[in-house]
């Protein structure tokens, strides 16, 4: 009995340093990854090099969505109720990131007109940008710091993810 209670014990703890091992890992690998020179187009046509956000030394967060994607219009909306306190707070810009394709694209203006949100949104209509940081699902946040490196991702949304959001906002600040 005690045998298997110290193997027991020894295969957790091997787990818990392996798993710590990998977090730091993927913490590093993210810490130097900045994000691709892809060119979107803003909601008025502009052309925008996704590249040039973070080149402004503010803490930008990418919210990726779709029109169809229903968590992802509820996450956009209460980002939008924390935004201009995060502006203030912390010099943040949130940039949301359309992948409607061509049919549905024609969607997204009027649907952020009606909404209000008071951030850039972007069309990646190629899914482009999405492809290039090998996200699978909407919605899907990325979080830059004011040095263009991406310190966080997170897949999904469920209400109160903003504020796990604002807690690695806030690491960056300290």
């Amino acid at each position: 009995m005690k045998r298997t209670f110290v193997s027991v014990v020894s295969v957790l703890l091997f787990s818990l340093s392996q798993a710590q091992e990998s977090k730091t890992l993927q913490e590093k690998i993210l810490g130097e990854k900045t994000l691709p020179a892809v060119v979107l187009s803003d909601m008025d046509g502009k052309k925008v090099n996704v590249a040039d956000l973070s080149k402004d030394g503010k803490i930008t967060v990418l919210s990726f969505w779709a029109t169809w994607c229903v968590p992802c219009k509820k996450e956009l909306s209460n980002l939008a109720e924390l935004y201009e306190e995060w502006q203030k707070k912390y010099n943040v810009q949130i940039v949301a990131v359309s992948i409607d394709d061509s049919r549905s694209t024609t969607k997204v203006k009027p649907y952020i007109s009606g909404q209000g949100w008071d951030y850039q949104v972007l069309l990646d209509v190629n899914q482009d940008l999405k492809r290039d940081l090998a996200i699978q699902n909407v919605p899907f946040t990325v979080l830059v710091n004011s040095n263009g490196k991406i310190v966080y991702t997170h897949s999904g949304y469920v209400d109160g993810d903003e504020y796990v959001l604002e807690e690695e906002i806030q690491k960056l600040k300290k």
